[in-house]
């Protein structure tokens, strides 16, 4: 029996509601609530109803915030297209003006109890699993979208920001799905030498090439029965993607320098920065792998996007450096929190993990303080902004412009090339080219 939700109903309209169901629905539960009583926390087969007013927009907010997946309909006699506009973008079921028809009752019943068991099934695929810290209703919804998806065999592909935690969320499939007990290999497409990373990923024989002193198995066949993560798969030179495309079609891996194929069973995610359609239309990356790795495609939301959950990472990640240094938790002086939530976090959760072990290890008195953050959250001042372009004047040559900016970048960061490539929006291996074009007195543009 699935329960039925009124909100706010004015008396004469929840009469004829009651009269309906009733008739509809001889044996389903209803129960009416005051706006006063709006923070319930509905069953997941439960159909909530609630009337139109000025405060209904933050009401169902709170349902939401208590049930992502909530299944609800908002009524109304003369409707507000604007409102209805907004509540169906946060995710209502329908906006509906009285009187509303047999048949449309009858389908968001039906509605809740398929969502229902979505929801039980998301559930039991991610027990035990490593779930993201948030509180923002979107990213939770996405994260029941990931776990009922995760058992399937199809190769997933997850785009996002540097530092929205592709890598994390890419375990997060893994651990949802009927391979969690089977190998989590990841490899870094970026950051491996173009020349290294075939044997890496497809392994070679002995002799296959000068210093290949024994066989060795590539990742692909670490990773049989379990999960492969290609991270940044948008670096992997076209030679290799070809290998790649073969891999996935085939099921087999050719050694370097091996005589006959290994058969392997493995589940694909791969990861990226950049707009792979684009890389696709410019011809660095091939389509028809594009394609073979688009079964499903998992956007990941930067953290300025889900404001609300700086305060439970900020939390979660002083506890994890509190038992890292066995030392307590600091507090966080509310003008410290106001500089964390004013701050647009270009880095994403990686930049706020960052920011949280500095302050921590800064913290005095077992309290975090604005200057212990390292943020630059206010606003430049122009004298400011010169200073920060003071290695960039008119009449510079692009090329010395390009220096200038990639050694700036450089400073900025500490000398984290990764990071540095991630701003300057280049790849790691064409961060490395220029460093070492710079070194030999040449130099080329950036692209």
């Amino acid at each position: 029996m699935r329960p039925i939700y009124l909100l706010a109903f004015p008396d004469r309209f929840e009469a004829d509601i009651r009269i309906q169901l009733g008739s509809l629905l001889p044996d389903t539960q209803v129960e009416s609530y005051p706006a006063s009583l709006a923070d319930i926390e509905p069953e997941p087969e439960a159909v909530i109803f609630i009337w139109d007013t000025a405060t209904v927009m933050g009401i169902v907010r709170r349902i939401f915030e208590a049930q992502p997946q909530a299944n609800v309909v908002v009524m109304a006699e003369q409707g507000d297209a604007d409102r209805a506009a907004d509540l169906m973008k946060i995710g209502v079921m329908d906006y509906r003006m009285l009187p509303c028809p047999d048949e449309a009752m009858q389908i968001y019943v039906r509605k809740a109890g398929h969502q229902a068991e979505l929801t039980r099934q998301a559930e039991t695929h991610r027990a035990g699993s490593d779930v993201f810290v948030t509180q923002d209703i979107e990213t939770r919804r996405l994260l029941d979208q990931v776990a009922l998806i995760a058992p399937s065999q199809a190769s997933v592909l997850v785009i996002g920001e540097s530092g929205t935690g592709k890598e994390r969320l890419s375990r997060y499939v893994h651990q949802c799905s009927n391979r969690r007990d089977n190998a989590f290999i990841a490899i870094n497409c970026a950051a491996i030498p173009e020349g290294v990373l075939e044997s890496e990923l497809f392994g070679h024989e002995k002799g296959a090439f000068t210093g290949a002193t024994q066989s060795r198995p590539g990742k692909f066949e670490i990773a049989h029965e379990g999960t492969l993560l290609l991270d940044e798969i948008t670096e992997m030179p076209l030679h290799l993607q070809a290998k790649l495309l073969r891999v996935l079609q085939e099921g087999e891996v050719d050694r370097l320098g091996g005589r006959k194929p290994v058969k392997v069973d493995v589940r694909i995610i791969a990861t990226s920065n950049r707009n792979i359609a684009q890389s696709v239309a410019e011809g660095s990356f091939r389509q028809d792998l594009y394609y073979r790795l688009n079964v499903v495609t998992i956007q990941l939301p930067t953290l300025r996007t889900r404001p609300r959950d700086i305060e439970p990472l900020t939390d979660h990640f002083l506890q994890r450096f509190s038992q890292m240094y066995g030392k307590p938790v600091p507090s966080v002086a509310p003008a410290a929190f106001a500089a964390l939530a004013s701050h647009n976090w270009p880095g994403n959760v990686r930049e706020l993990e960052n920011c949280m072990h500095r302050a921590y290890l800064m913290s005095v008195e077992g309290q975090i303080l604005p200057e212990h953050l390292g943020l630059a959250s206010m606003p430049q001042s122009f004298s400011q902004q010169q200073e920060s372009q003071a290695g960039i004047t008119a009449g510079m040559s692009i090329r010395d412009m390009e220096r200038a900016l990639i050694e700036q970048t450089l400073e900025h960061v500490k000398g984290n090339r990764t990071e540095a490539a991630n701003l300057l929006g280049i790849s790691i291996r064409t961060l490395r080219n220029k460093l070492k074009d710079y070194e030999s007195g040449t130099a080329f543009a950036l692209g």
